[in-house]
């Protein structure tokens, strides 16, 4: 593979074209709960920080902050995945209705619980997270309930975004049904893997995992540039996709085309709160920049520069057009 090299001359011409794009995102759907409160004790009862709640607040999480992310870039999306019938069911669609995100695609299945995850910050640290959720996949009916849904409105978009978090949402049938018609209307497809779940990805445009994902998909320990380029070259060629976009933590990004180039991408990110959801905006701020006419290193270069606003942010969090275009016209 050669090593590449891009420019970012084009960049504030292509986040001025994110807008009004209409993406599909099908996945895990979440609700994330931050409680957030200050230490000044340690228990009596155990060796543990007594926190004093001072707020809560309730984001969307995995598919729903996909969704958020890309309305906060100016984008149109369209939200498909499956919650319970259950208090934080009813919380994810308030919070779908605030901010102005459709709920026709949400699936309720009483079976299940809604995955919720609550986590306690104490002086912008945190303290400790806990998961309510089940892991299996859905059931059939409801596997037919979302996949119809996903035929009523594909016609409708320009891209679809899998977000899988592994919490049984994306399953072989679905992806069976889902992948092979967005390839026959030519859409873009991006995929936020989870390792298990590595086989169902096909056929898609673009797959960005992170580095624990990549090592355990491809099983190479990534200890240095050649295994890294190793890793890259082995999903492109297992999926037959356009690109690969590893994301590398404090080392930045790296890009893998199917043309056969790599291009190294160090991270912009002057502080790190909180890498909640990073993930989750680097697959939006992708998707919209491609869509937008951005070449795949252009897309990634943007997509970099958005996970950089995000991180120094504690929470779940977006970013939009104006934060994208200062923290790129800043380098």
């Amino acid at each position: 593979m050669k090593k590449e090299q891009v420019s970012k001359e084009r960049l504030p011409q292509v986040i001025e074209n994110l807008s009004h794009h209409r993406v599909l995102v099908v996945g895990d759907i979440m609700l994330d709960h931050f409680i957030w409160g200050r230490v000044s004790r340690i228990s009596p009862e155990a060796p543990v920080p007594v926190v004093e709640i001072l707020k809560e607040t309730f984001l969307l999480g995995g598919a729903g902050n996909v969704a958020h992310n890309i309305y906060c870039l100016g984008g149109a999306p369209i939200i498909g995945g499956v919650v319970g019938q259950d208090g934080e069911a009813e919380k994810i669609a308030e919070l779908l209705k605030e901010n102005k995100l459709p709920t026709n695609g949400i699936i309720q299945d009483p079976a299940r619980p809604s995955t919720l995850k609550t986590r306690i910050i104490a002086h912008h640290q945190q303290v400790v997270r806990a998961d309510r959720e089940k892991l299996e996949k859905i059931p059939t009916h409801i596997e037919e309930k979302l996949s119809s849904f996903v035929d009523s409105v594909i016609d409708q978009v320009e891209a679809i975004i899998i977000s899988d978090y592994n919490k049984g949402v994306i399953t072989s049938r679905l992806m069976e049904s889902v992948l092979p018609s967005a390839a026959k209307k030519r859409l873009l497809v991006v995929v936020d893997p989870k390792w298990e779940n590595f086989p169902l990805y096909k056929p898609i445009s673009f797959i960005a995992p992170n580095l624990v994902e990549t090592e355990r998909i491809t099983g190479i320990t990534i200890s240095d540039e050649d295994k890294l380029i190793q890793a890259g070259t082995w999903i492109l060629n297992r999926l037959g996709c356009e690109g690969v976009l590893i994301t590398r933590g404090e080392k930045g990004m790296t890009l893998f085309q199917r043309e056969g180039s790599w291009l190294p991408i160090p991270t912009v990110a002057k502080e790190v709160y909180d890498v909640t959801g990073a993930g989750d905006t680097v697959v939006s701020s992708l998707t919209l920049a491609l869509l937008a006419g951005a070449t795949m290193p252009e897309a990634a270069l943007i997509a970099n520069y958005a996970a950089g606003v995000v991180v120094a942010k504690v929470g779940t969090a977006t970013l939009t057009i104006p934060e994208l275009r200062q923290v790129i016209l800043s380098f």
